[in-house]
């Protein structure tokens, strides 16, 4: 008999196959949706984490607390990346995913421990997936975007299972102002809104939750330059935006200038005052009221602007300087001599610095049909204001989600309960062996409502049984679980709403994820670089450092 053939070197691998990384992969994948199981619905717990650095983080929102969590198990990061996709893609639905994913899973181990190929199963659960988004688009309503009582209801009920909720139609009336202020038509009735860009969030520390607001403009962190000298307050001001300095140009590189005379370094320094002034003189013609720059301002050109009484803020941020020449109409100009009539912003209403707790704040506000906005949030504290930042962010999402596909499905398990019941009936129809992963695949779905169920304290098994009893007959799709009370209830009346393309995405990003995970049959780790020669002897002696050594540190390599 040949001796074995060593393909992997044994001792610096692990490897593990077949059914046990299933089951790993499995149990790992619970594992996750059990950690964040607890945050889903408005009777949902908070999570308090550690970070790195030190700083805490309170917060339900199921992507902010698995981006916080330090994994080992390659599949539960993948899990990870779900929420992650869910929450760049359309930001809300973080947990439901997680949780679908984990529960998919979950009724996959029946079939592996029986012996089914894992295709078979992803077979299934692809064939579910066609039919469950069949089924969205059968019970989905279409609204009306413009009518602001339905859209309120619906961000309402998406933040309802934030931490926010308990504050009223406060943060659902920001999201909504915000997305509906920087929303651009593309055409054939199409909106598009753009939240990283436009709208930009200030959070200030100090106040009330009350006093947060939708700016109809921008403000930004700065004074002006010179407060004394300065208006502080210009109504209807004429705004100019540079993205030059408006200082003495410096050589590119060391210029050496030879003075033979004396009269030459005044000449030289004249030169350069003149160059100043030719510059302020060529905005100053346009006769603006305010100057804002992306770069330096020197104190001369502060003394001829502030002389002409024109306000000046100097060193702003380029994505704040996009904001205010969308909120007021201005042209961002690169070069002073190429300024035009068309390029000076005549859109704001208001220009004023203010100052709030001890930093000055200058608003460009009372905007006519401003393109970007500010949403002014004020609060207790730094943690409070973070976690009402991320129930804004999913607030102003689901409000972009709305404007760009309107369609509704019912909240509450509502839909999942609907789509379950629908494919436990179209299961009787598939024919060979597909058919149980495909009838474990519409149990799974349940996995949202019961969750809720569980989360309001109530009768699961009691709960669950009334509401499948209830679809069975397939007469309601509207009816589900209030998450308050945890009683049954028909959503249409209660404005419980989730918007079509969150579920639709919460679905097709659970099924393939798990689909993904139970095809993997192989985990092969420790594939290690080579390492360097006379590193392996065992571990050394440490090094205690002595007084004298500390100056002459090595620096380790890395």
């Amino acid at each position: 008999m040949p001796a074995p053939v060593l393909v992997l070197t044994e001792d610096s691998l692990k490897r593990e196959s077949g059914t046990k990384v299933h089951r790993a992969n499995i149990q790992a994948s619970k594992a996750v949706a059990d950690i964040i199981r607890t945050t889903l619905g408005p009777r949902s717990m908070l999570k308090m984490l550690l970070d790195a650095s030190g700083g805490i983080v309170v917060t339900n929102d199921g992507n902010a607390i698995l981006r916080e969590l330090d994994l080992a198990h390659p599949a539960a990061k993948s899990m990870i990346e779900l929420s992650r996709t869910q929450d760049e893609e359309v930001g809300d639905g973080t947990t439901s995913v997680i949780i679908l994913a984990g529960e998919m899973l979950h009724v996959a181990e029946a079939f592996i421990d029986r012996n089914y190929h894992p295709t078979v199963i992803c077979r299934a659960y692809n064939k579910a997936l066609e039919d469950a988004i069949a089924v969205l688009d059968k019970i989905a309503m279409p609204i009306d975007v413009k009518d602001r009582g339905t859209m309120l209801g619906l961000v309402k009920s998406c933040i309802g299972t934030k931490f926010t909720g308990q504050f009223g139609d406060l943060i659902a009336d920001l999201a909504i102002d915000a997305t509906t202020t920087v929303g651009v038509d593309l055409g054939q009735g199409l909106r598009d809104v753009d939240i990283k860009k436009y709208i930009k969030v200030e959070k200030v520390p100090g106040g009330q939750l009350e006093d947060s607001r939708v700016l109809k403009g921008v403000m930004i962190n700065k004074d002006v330059v010179a407060p004394g000298k300065m208006r502080r307050k210009i109504v209807n001001p004429r705004i100019i935006l540079l993205d030059c300095p408006l200082e003495y140009k410096k050589g590119e590189n060391q210029t050496n200038a030879e003075l033979l005379k004396e009269e030459d370094w005044t000449v030289m320094l004249k030169m350069e005052e003149e160059y100043i002034e030719d510059l302020c003189m060529q905005i100053l013609k346009f006769k603006p009221d305010l100057v804002i720059t992306e770069k330096g301002l020197s104190d001369l050109a502060c003394h001829y602007l502030s002389k002409h009484g024109v306000s000046a803020i100097r060193r702003l941020r380029k994505t704040d300087n996009n904001r205010i020449a969308k909120a007021c109409g201005a042209v961002i100009v690169n070069r002073p001599d190429e300024l035009q009539e068309s390029d000076v912003g005549t859109g704001a209403g208001l220009f004023e610095v203010k100052k709030i707790g001890d930093e000055f704040f200058a608003f460009i506000v009372d905007c006519k049909d401003p393109k970007a906005c500010t949403v002014l949030l004020r609060g207790a504290s730094k943690d409070l204001l973070n976690e009402v930042e991320r129930n804004l962010q999913d607030a102003m999402s689901v409000a972009r989600n709305i404007i760009k596909n309107p369609k509704l499905v019912p909240g509450g398990g509502a839909t999942e309960l609907t789509v379950s019941s629908a494919l436990k009936q179209k299961s009787s129809s598939i024919e060979g062996i597909e058919k149980w992963p495909y009838e474990a695949a519409a149990i799974a779905f349940e996995a949202i409502p019961r969750t809720l169920a569980q989360n309001c304290g109530v009768n699961v098994i009691r709960t669950m049984t009334a509401l499948q009893g209830k679809h069975a007959n397939g007469e309601n799709a509207w009816i589900g679980i209030n998450g308050n009370t945890g009683a049954i209830t028909d959503m249409k009346e209660n404005k419980i709403w989730d918007a079509y393309n969150v579920k639709a995405q919460t679905f097709k990003t659970a099924i393939e994820a798990a689909s993904m995970l139970l095809r993997i049959d192989d985990i092969v780790s420790g594939i290690k670089k080579q390492a360097p020669p006379g590193a392996g002897q065992g571990p050394s002696k440490p090094k205690i450092e002595t007084e004298g050594d500390a100056d002459n540190e090595q620096i380790l390599p890395d």
